[in-house]
């Protein structure tokens, strides 16, 4: 039988004042769950325009523009299966283990996304992964966004699962980030309390609200200093969707390069021609948000013994500091 496949039409229209971005970048930045290697592959198969005309990767986004991206899918397999896909573990063991997820990598298959996560390469790596929490999700304990880079905890056995998501639930796994953000701080240590929703203006993004949502709180602690920017390490004593990105951009810190909460912005030098060429430069180096979850200490719920684990920046991330020193 033949196999039946649909079609996804997105149609986006570009606001004036937006700045010229290639569209691959833009668009795997703006669609959910979408990678830049996968735009890429639908460009290639003239699924994108821009006014109607079939463009390539490198095409310019500008303002008026009108992009249309037609993604075909198909029905969600019974299962989730089993994929090749490298991993980069940092520790394991008979009952769980801790990946370094890569940026752009989406934690688990959704509508749309069915293949090329972090559950199918674990599929493939292991039979042996807990079944304990949201279905289709096996061995999941927490999750970072798709385009955050850094640590996850993933369980091999109901038993383990429940108690590392005690851990979570009673915030005691410690866990740091590390940000590059936006402006230098008034204060080389600090903390963000503020109660995360989601915008009633755009229900796929979350804001600060003085009362409603769930209460959050993040610290954080400036490690380098840059001309217009801040590399910062951040502890979170929440772990609400999006934390770290609300509470940054909240008190005017949005982490460089997030698309969503106004990290792509210029909010230095735009007016001089040198500065924002500059800038438009980091930002195609870092075209996701420069956030990466570095640490990850828990006790093991069958030894009692501390863990603690840490790793290394990813080259994006790293290439963005290096070029950020250049000049500071």
């Amino acid at each position: 039988m033949a196999k039946i496949v649909t079609e996804k039409k997105i149609k986006i229209e570009i606001p004036e004042g937006k700045k010229k971005e290639r569209i691959d970048v833009f668009l795997a930045n703006t669609v959910e769950n979408a990678t830049r290697s996968r735009i890429q592959k639908l460009i290639k198969a003239n699924c994108v325009t821009a006014n109607g005309k079939i463009v390539k990767s490198n095409y310019l986004v500008v303002p008026l523009d009108v992009i249309e991206l037609t993604i075909p899918t198909s029905p969600r397999p019974e299962q989730n299966e089993a994929e090749d896909i490298p991993l980069d573990i940092i520790y394991e063991d008979d009952y769980l283990l801790v990946v370094n997820k890569p940026a752009g990598m989406v934690a688990h298959p959704s509508l749309g996304n069915y293949t090329g996560t972090l559950v199918n390469a674990l599929l493939y790596h292991t039979k042996k992964l807990s079944t304990t929490g949201v279905p289709g999700r096996p061995g999941i304990v927490h999750r970072i966004d798709k385009d955050t880079s850094g640590l996850l905890l993933i369980a091999k056995d109901e038993w383990t699962h429940a108690r590392l998501a005690k851990q979570f639930y009673d915030h005691s796994i410690e866990r740091e980030y590390w940000a590059v953000c936006w402006g230098i701080f008034k204060k080389s240590k600090g903390e963000v309390v503020g109660n995360i929703t989601r915008s009633t203006k755009d229900r796929k993004i979350f804001t600060v609200h003085p009362v409603e949502g769930k209460h959050a709180h993040t610290f954080y602690e400036v490690i380098e200093e840059f001309e217009f920017a801040s590399l910062v390490k951040l502890h979170l004593k929440t772990g609400r969707t999006h934390q770290i990105r609300v509470h940054m951009s909240h008190i005017k810190h949005p982490i460089f390069g997030d698309p969503t909460y106004g990290g792509r912005v210029i909010v230095y030098g735009s007016q001089l021609p040198k500065m924002k060429s500059r800038i438009d430069n980091l930002l195609q180096v870092m075209p996701r948000q420069a956030l990466h979850a570095k640490t990850l200490g828990f006790i093991h719920p069958h030894t009692q013994k501390k863990i603690f684990l840490d790793s290394e920046l990813p080259e994006d991330f790293l290439l963005l500091i290096n070029k950020l020193r250049i000049n500071s």
